[in-house]
């Protein structure tokens, strides 16, 4: 049915009021033509012999003015159904051709073959079918069949034909396993402690904290920046700044007595209430200068 609708609307689309007056000969078309399911033409099954044709082409040799006619009509109608069949081909041949590209591999070259990821087993394995990669490989060439055709070099596990059309295979790069000699380019030193330029103390709650103006390496005065002095100490204990023997200096003599238990004269312990309400604790953030190198202290 598929056919005779397509050979009807050729028909309808060239003589859309003349159409109906070749339904004789697309019927006669339709029970000459060989099926596949029937292994022969309708006409021979049904009538057990072949049908008959006279051979009359060539509208001159007929004697009938009528037949004539009807031959020439029916060569008109067979060239315009044609041009038609032409240009629907050339059409799509274009529109292919857009997505087409010429692809030509030589032995040994190297190319990526396209699989589909439900139906290939044996190639490749993936955990995931579904994000699986489209592309599998990169396999070798080892003959090109015919014009489109080439031979790849499979796994040995494959179980799949090594012989694919162009159009599954891209161009890919040979697999290569390249050595450096040469050792990378030392990255930029990270800049360390160099002078110490003003120590103070800060208070953190019930606590007081050193705190160091630091000039770090490679940068002006101006750049200094306040660190607390253990964690300095701690990332960076062979910093050129610890070799200063610079009196701390700006301190009170009489160290400051953090809160605690008191003893009284008869011997009861108390704990001392603090002068006034509790400052509350300033959150430091970390400097970057401090998490960019870890000095070894073992050496």
């Amino acid at each position: 049915n598929q056919c005779l609708e397509t050979f009807l609307r050729c028909f309808v689309h060239a003589c859309p009021t003349k159409w109906y007056v070749w339904l004789p000969l697309a019927e006669f078309w339709y029970n000459t033509s060989p099926h596949s399911a029937l292994g022969s033409t309708p006409f021979e099954v049904l009538y057990g012999r072949a049908p008959r044709y006279f051979g009359i082409i060539d509208p001159v040799a007929c004697t009938s003015p009528d037949l004539s006619d009807w031959l020439q009509d029916r060569a008109q109608m067979e060239a315009l159904i044609r041009q038609h069949l032409l240009r629907a081909r050339q059409a799509m041949k274009d529109s292919a051709d857009k997505r087409r590209s010429d692809r030509v591999f030589a032995v040994d070259d190297w190319v990526f073959l396209k699989l589909q990821p439900y139906v290939q087993r044996s190639v490749a394995t993936r955990a995931n079918q579904k994000l699986a990669f489209r592309y599998f490989g990169p396999y070798k060439v080892l003959q090109r069949i015919g014009a489109v055709a080439y031979k790849l070099q499979l796994p040995d596990s494959s179980s799949i034909h090594p012989v694919f059309h162009v159009s599954q295979l891209r161009q890919a790069l040979p697999p290569t396993e390249q050595v450096q000699d040469q050792l990378p380019a030392a990255a930029a030193a990270s800049p360390v402690p160099e002078e110490i330029l003003e120590r103070r103390t800060v208070q953190r709650g019930r606590s007081e904290v050193p705190r160091l103006l630091v000039r770090w390496t490679d940068q002006p005065p101006e750049f200094a920046t306040w660190e607390d002095s253990e964690d300095l100490r701690q990332h960076f204990p062979r910093a050129p700044a610890w070799g200063q023997a610079v009196s701390p200096g700006g301190g009170g003599v009489t160290a400051s007595v953090p809160p605690g238990p008191v003893t009284t004269n008869a011997g009861a312990s108390t704990t001392a209430a603090p002068a006034g309400p509790e400052r509350p604790r300033r959150q430091v953030k970390p400097n970057w200068r401090l998490t960019a190198q870890v000095w070894d202290t073992t050496r």
